[in-house]
């Protein structure tokens, strides 16, 4: 795919765009997945972050100039790590290597994702696992998939019963969304049957939408984090508020993804 734009690559039609950027977060991954295999070995933050940016360089590469001769008027959202609103506007946002760490570290929880946002809503996303070949897609009203088949969240309707889970936003974060995310879990492991904690918060999402565990929440993040997962969930007939219950946008400083049948329960528990 040449990098400049070909105007005959130009999509007008939000479905059409949607299944355009399947194919490109595929051929992505498809470059990840060759660099995946053996732990990745640093012993410093340099080091870390070059073998990090290697990874999400070889995504971007392909990415970048894919996206943009579909929209060539869509902004690109430069700092995966970054949160809030964004500008007026259509906006890719794209995390090349979500989970990167994981590759790094040879585990499989990893993907690549990419979200169409328009003034400041998630319009479609694509998240794709390249070890299983697995491809989540979403389009605003049109519902949520994996490989074509519809998402569903699950139909609990009592939190004792169901698997919860969190993700760490980033690292050093905040002492006090440190602290805030322990009394959290400390909470869950009162309330919920079972209380996942792991990286990236995608995918944990895509669980929430496929109906395999029932409640998701976060503090901090940033949105090529989490706008995927919202419109997922959303799309699979799920619930997404900030951990009060109020309306989460990404100014929000908190997080919940849940199954409408816990949805008021997991609000309850992440609020005491």
């Amino acid at each position: 795919m040449p990098e400049t734009l070909q105007t005959t690559d130009v999509v007008t039609s939000d479905a059409e765009l949607l299944d355009r950027t399947a194919t490109a977060v595929r051929a992505a991954g498809a470059a990840l997945r060759e660099r995946f295999g053996d732990v990745v070995r640093y012993e410093t933050r340099e080091e870390l972050m070059h073998a990090l940016a290697g990874n999400d360089d070889a995504a971007l590469d392909i990415l970048r100039p894919r996206l943009t001769s579909l929209r060539p008027e869509a902004s690109w959202v430069e700092d995966e790590l970054d949160g809030g609103a964004l500008p007026p506007g259509e906006w890719w946002v794209v995390d090349p290597a979500e989970g990167n760490v994981n590759h790094l570290h040879a585990l499989p929880e990893w993907a690549v994702t990419a979200t169409l946002v328009r003034e400041n809503q998630p319009v479609l996303t694509v998240v794709h696992l390249p070890l299983t070949g697995e491809t989540y897609t979403a389009l605003t009203g049109a519902g949520a998939h994996l490989d074509g088949r519809p998402l569903h969240v699950s139909g609990t309707a009592d939190l004792g019963l169901g698997i919860v889970a969190t993700s760490q936003a980033r690292p050093d974060e905040d002492e006090n969304v440190v602290r805030r995310v322990g009394s959290s879990i400390t909470a869950m492991l009162f309330d919920a049957l079972v209380v996942r904690t792991a990286v990236p918060a995608t995918l944990h999402l895509t669980n929430v939408a496929a109906g395999r565990i029932d409640a998701f929440w976060q503090f901090a993040g940033a949105r090529a984090d989490l706008l995927p997962g919202a419109l997922l969930v959303t799309e699979a007939g799920g619930r997404i508020s900030d951990a009060e219950g109020r309306p989460w946008t990404p100014q929000s400083d908190s997080f919940l993804a849940a199954a409408p049948g816990v949805h008021a329960e997991a609000v309850a528990t992440l609020s005491r």
